[in-house]
C-alpha cells in the first residue's frame, strides 16, 4: 500500500528525471535562446522536488 511518504518520494524521482532532461534539452539541443528558458525550467523542477523531499516526512 502506498502512502503520503511513498507518493512524495516517487514525486521526487519523477521530478528530478523531468529536470534533468529539460536541462539535458537545454545544453544539447538547442544552442540559442531558447535553451536558457529549457534549463531555467529544469531548474524550476529540482527546486519543485527539493520542496517534495522536504516534505516527505512531515505530512
Amino acid at each position: 500500500m502506498m502512502n503520503k511518504n511513498t507518493v512524495l518520494g516517487y514525486a521526487t524521482l519523477i521530478m528530478i528525471a523531468v529536470g534533468l532532461g529539460l536541462i539535458a534539452l537545454g545544453a544539447f539541443r538547442y544552442n540559442d535562446v531558447a535553451g536558457w528558458g529549457f534549463a531555467a525550467v529544469g531548474v524550476g523542477f529540482f527546486s519543485i522536488a527539493w520542496v517534495f523531499n522536504a516534505l516527505k516526512g512531515r505530512v
